[in-house]
């Protein structure tokens, strides 16, 4: 009961846990015998728990009234209504997958030298890494649990306006990398201080509040699918203004543009610069300085690596853009 109202004080609506489990406690016969939506059981009317976090709470009568009628339940937090995104690192032994499944969307180049690679542990230190970023368990800024299972809950606070889905399981389009998953909106998380039966979800270190999602990690779940928008406002592609003796060297620059439109789900300006980048390699293409298939790919990874959630508008534009190139071909200056 103390930490079920320890948590509804700090805002995050919690729901009983199974005593002994991570599972959430049912309530009503049907429950158990039979599957049926929580927006038809009888349970909430009545002010009981049941069907997980759509019966969390943030009500201190309430939570004592049922805590008290088993002071054993466990603590659940509804992480969507809480406003927090929690990193869920795995350490469950299993085969190492493909290197395209450790870090969904990213290509692992083969000189990267996997050995030891085992946990979600593994796969979010190589994420980082690959950013240039503090690796999330090492976080020293914000609030990190030990699982029972010798796994991390990594907790982040979300902004206003900004939702994230959850996401659970090791497939290439489930999680932000292989044994990480995602903790958000329809989802819940063990409270600290949990005991179970494998052992008590421990905080690690003397920080125990949520610090605000880091800028590149939102842009890591951008990218992986699990930003929400409630109104999605389409980017305005801007004026094409390419210089007429661009070579490949500046291709590249305008490339890396692109990319680095991945630190924000909008306001980067993305539809333009891919825009500006198609143009220019249509124009290379048009030249005979680059094959129009090295020019498709180039592009095509760049945009995917930024937006790959909107894959038949990046190809649209990555066409518009080669075709509109073309009629301008870019000769190296001086030449016909």
């Amino acid at each position: 009961m103390d930490t079920a109202i320890r948590c509804a004080r700090k805002g995050w609506p919690v729901h009983p846990l199974v005593p002994g489990l991570k599972i959430p406690a049912g309530n009503c016969p049907r429950c158990r015998t039979e599957d049926h939506s929580p927006e038809h059981c009888s349970c909430h009317a009545a002010d009981r728990w049941c069907h997980g976090f759509h019966a969390a709470t943030t009500n201190l009568s309430r939570i004592r009234r049922w805590w008290t009628s088993n002071p054993r339940f466990g603590v659940g937090v509804s992480c969507g209504p809480a406003r927090v995104v929690v990193l869920d690192v795995d350490v469950r032994a299993k085969a190492q997958p493909t290197r395209d499944r450790l870090l969904p969307g990213i290509p692992v180049h083969p000189s990267i030298d996997l050995t030891g690679l085992e946990t979600g542990f593994d796969t979010l230190a190589l994420l980082a890494a690959y950013r240039g970023q503090v690796n999330p368990c090492a976080d020293e800024t914000t609030l990190r649990v030990q699982t029972a299972s010798g796994g991390m809950h990594i907790w982040y606070s979300l902004p206003q306006g900004r939702r994230l889905r959850s996401s659970f399981g090791a497939g290439a389009s489930a999680a932000l990398a292989w044994q990480v998953d995602v903790r958000a909106e329809k989802g819940y998380v063990v409270a600290p201080r949990t005991q179970t039966r494998r052992g008590t979800y421990r905080p690690v270190g003397p920080v125990i509040e949520p610090a605000c999602l880091p800028a590149w990690l939102a842009a890591e779940l951008t990218r992986t699918g699990h930003a929400v928008s409630s109104s999605p406002r389409p980017e305005p592609a801007a004026p094409v203004q390419v210089h007429r003796f661009v070579g490949v060297d500046g291709l590249s620059r305008l490339l890396e543009a692109v990319e680095a439109c991945a630190a924000a789900p909008e306001g980067t300006g993305f539809t333009g610069k891919l825009n500006r980048a198609a143009f220019t390699a249509g124009g290379l293409v048009a030249a005979g300085r680059l094959s129009r298939e090295e020019a498709v790919d180039r592009l095509t990874r760049a945009a995917e690596s930024a937006r790959p959630s909107q894959s038949a508008r990046n190809n649209r534009t990555i066409r518009d853009g080669l075709s509109a190139g073309a009629r301008s071909p870019l000769h190296v200056k001086g030449r016909s």
